[in-house]
């Protein structure tokens, strides 16, 4: 089998941009409010999808598993590289 030189195209909802940003913020203010490093464990539940890397104090486990990991990748990204 050959190897593919093309480049493969992914595409994200863009209506879920605004989402996924006040969605990570609710949840690294549960996270800092519990006593977690919030970066580290948001970064474990995207690695992972592991949701007890999250708490479920102010519900926060249940609001980060209303979008895709992948949406909330893309959002750290758009955010890292717009302030460049």
């Amino acid at each position: 089998m050959g190897l593919n030189n093309e480049t493969m195209m992914f595409r994200v909802d863009k209506d879920n941009t605004n989402q996924a940003r006040e969605i990570l913020l609710t949840v690294y203010e549960a996270l800092k409010e519990k006593g977690y490093n919030p970066i580290s464990q948001i970064v474990g539940y995207i690695l992972s999808g592991d949701p007890t890397y999250i708490t479920n104090h102010k519900n926060a486990r249940s609001i980060i598993r209303k979008i895709e990991r992948d949406e909330l990748l893309e959002e750290l990204v758009r955010a890292y590289l717009s302030e460049k």
